[in-house]
């Protein structure tokens, strides 16, 4: 019987053979490939066989980084956007104080300018708040008698009367504006002269002129200001402008209604006038003297006639 190994187990030939055979191969391979570029074509095949195996073994790691990128990217762009919009935040609120600093400034300097027009001494207020009725037209100045100001002041601004001081505290002032319904200007057409009296009109934020005939002189666009006959106003401050004429053949009046030079509902800093500018004092009347109280020709008595006979 014969014993030998199956096939599968013949060695072959000696493994320290086989490593010299295969090392002496490579060589070989690696100085012909180095001189004469005879591989450059097989590892062109082998290369473009094994991509997919190599693509297919370096997805996972790939899929697993761009989705890390991803995550950390999405984190990133929240954390600048956040950064983004506080920026947004401050720049808007520095960009507001900017604007409301330059137009306070630009408000003061119209008023410097309009105070050193006048011929008065006058006040630079600012307005602290609105008055406490809602259905007055009053506004609270941080001026009061302490500053020299009286009840009965006019109260402007750089574009025309805002209305009129009616008390004063030791600290601050109560200003009724044109617009209540209780306060009256004598006013003057710029145009012919013709002089009438101006009401507030309460909410509408209006005046109107009352009692003037429907065939008044008067048409849309026409300036009014002040007459100064009432002695409280210096004549030619801007009060309003006339903004609508209504006639009717049926009523005696007109009804006229007119917008405010001056931003009567809004601003914050105003000018109180003083009273340096007084009034002329009427002229005494000439001739004989009169009685103060009767207004007649002061005659002699009897009895100085007789003395002086």
């Amino acid at each position: 019987m014969e014993h030998t190994p199956p096939p599968f187990f013949n060695r072959g030939p000696a493994p320290l053979v086989r490593l010299a055979f295969f090392a002496s191969l490579s060589l070989a391979l690696l100085v012909l490939d180095a001189r004469f570029r005879y591989a450059e074509n097989l590892r062109s095949v082998v290369a473009l066989a094994v991509y997919p195996l190599q693509a297919l073994a370096t997805l996972p790691a790939a899929l697993g980084e761009r989705i890390g990128g991803y995550f950390a990217s999405q984190a990133q762009l929240r954390q600048e956007n956040a950064e983004l919009r506080a920026r947004l935040l401050a720049a808007s609120q520095a960009a507001q104080r900017y604007e409301a600093s330059q137009a306070e400034a630009d408000e003061l300097r119209r008023l410097i300018g309009a105070a050193q027009r006048l011929a008065v001494r006058a006040t630079p207020a600012e307005i602290l708040y609105n008055g406490r009725d809602p259905y007055a037209r009053k506004v609270v100045i941080d001026k009061g008698s302490e500053h020299g100001l009286r009840a009965g002041a006019p109260v402007i601004d750089e574009a025309g009367v805002i209305g009129q001081l009616t008390r004063a505290h030791a600290l601050m002032s109560e200003v009724t504006l044109l617009t209540d319904k209780d306060q009256a200007i004598p006013v003057q057409v710029l145009r012919n002269g013709l002089r009438a009296i101006a009401f507030g009109a309460g909410s509408s934020g209006m005046l109107e002129l009352r009692f003037m005939a429907a065939n008044a002189e008067i048409q849309n666009g026409d300036r009014l200001v002040t007459s100064g006959i009432d002695g409280t106003y210096p004549p030619g401050l801007p009060v309003a402008t006339v903004a609508r004429i209504e006639r009717d053949s049926a009523y005696a009046f007109a009804r006229i209604v007119c917008q405010p030079a001056a931003a009567v509902e809004g601003g914050r800093y105003v000018l109180v006038l003083g009273s340096d500018a007084r009034p002329a004092p009427y002229p005494e009347a000439a001739g004989p003297a009169r009685d103060k109280r009767s207004g007649k020709t002061r005659r002699p008595r009897r009895k100085d006639a007789n003395a002086a006979q």
